[in-house]
């Protein structure tokens, strides 16, 4: 618990950098770009328009950025005073927020920005705890809504937690998609198989590099993941693990690197890169805290065949210089030109990541 403690002071008051580009490197053809100043943002969603919205954790804001006919951009604070706002979804023109305990929809969202009607709040029942208590909420190919629920603890076995549930856009028809999930800030859907692929943060305090964080795959609803009795696939937690067997459970598709805290991830389906991304995982890294050498703070890359990964690369990194951060990404989504964008909530940007290898 000292050297627990420890960490978490340490981290707190670690030494960070002015935020910059300069030290951001990318493989080579792509370049990096500030696409808007938006005050801690985390979690992204595209409106059919193209309008982007940005939800925050700490800044309880939702903002909307929109192009100008120039090509730059306005960032429009279109929902102030909320609470720990971090999910958010578009679906059928609405915009879906979600607070730690509760989830609003907002009518025709794109038609509103200046003037945002009264949220509806949906019939949800969702834990209030603090501890991993902000939501990630993404639809899926089948039109329902999908909610992260954190496990509210380092390591702990809590009914009704450490899950990702689904339920209808107005709530109902609420059931268990996946268990056996610390904490999953992250969800995406496969283009072409419609199966849902997620982040999982790994838990604390089993050293530096035990144990990894997660990218999972579920192509059924049903399926066990693990925590808290093993993590990783094959590392039994000292206090669960004589419960339950790892092989019980069904393994990452990808071990990520330990205490990274993979956010945000998506695949890549735009026609900007070249073709070899298409069908491409790419990862927002947070960045560690509980490391006596900090890791993360990039985005990476994982390569797959069909379902299996082949891969894991860094393919933005840099923020992290000499122990020193100057930003933290969040969140990754794929502009409808192609152009990849990602938020950073230390530093209040969002990225813009572009091919530009046939013109150098």
């Amino acid at each position: 618990m000292v050297r627990f403690l420890t960490l978490l002071l340490t981290a707190m008051f670690a030494p960070v950098a002015a935020a910059s580009l300069d030290d951001v490197r990318l493989p080579p053809g792509f370049t990096i770009d500030v696409y808007a100043d938006v005050p801690k943002a985390r979690s992204l969603a595209l409106g059919d328009r193209g309008t982007l919205f940005v939800s925050t954790r700490k800044a309880r804001s939702v903002y909307a950025v929109v192009e100008n006919e120039d090509g730059s951009t306005r960032t429009i604070e279109i929902l102030s005073g909320m609470s720990t706002p971090n999910g958010i979804a578009i679906h059928d023109g609405d915009l879906y927020v979600a607070e730690i305990d509760r989830v609003y929809r907002f009518r025709n969202v794109e038609d509103n920005l200046e003037s945002m009607p009264a949220g509806e709040l949906l019939d949800v029942e969702l834990p209030s705890d603090k501890s991993h208590g902000w939501r990630y909420i993404g639809f899926g190919p089948d039109g329902k809504l999908y909610i992260s629920i954190g496990a509210p603890c380092n390591v702990c076995d809590k009914p009704g937690y450490a899950q990702i549930v689904r339920m209808n856009p107005d709530g109902s028809d609420r059931e268990i998609y996946a268990s056996g999930v610390r904490n999953s800030v992250g969800l995406t859907w496969h283009p072409e198989t419609g199966e849902l692929w997620f982040t999982d943060n790994g838990r604390d305090m089993m050293g530096d590099d035990i144990p990894p964080c997660e990218l999972n795959h579920a192509p059924r609803k049903g399926l066990h993941f693990g925590f808290p009795y093993c993590h990783g696939g094959d590392v039994a937690d000292p206090e669960y693990g004589k419960q339950r067997q790892c092989g019980d459970f069904t393994p990452p598709v990808q071990k990520l690197g330990p205490h990274v805290a993979p956010l945000g991830l998506r695949f890549y389906t735009g026609d900007m890169f070249p073709p070899e991304y298409r069908g491409q995982i790419f990862i927002a890294e947070h960045g560690s805290w509980n490391r006596s050498k900090k890791i993360g703070y990039r985005v990476t890359l994982v390569k797959l065949e069909g379902n299996r990964a082949v891969s894991y690369e860094p393919f933005a990194e840099g923020w992290l210089q000499n122990e020193q951060y100057s930003g933290r990404p969040v969140d990754v989504i794929v502009k409808d030109d192609g152009s990849l964008l990602v938020s950073d909530d230390y530093a209040g940007k969002i990225y813009r990541i572009t091919w530009r290898g046939d013109t150098q």
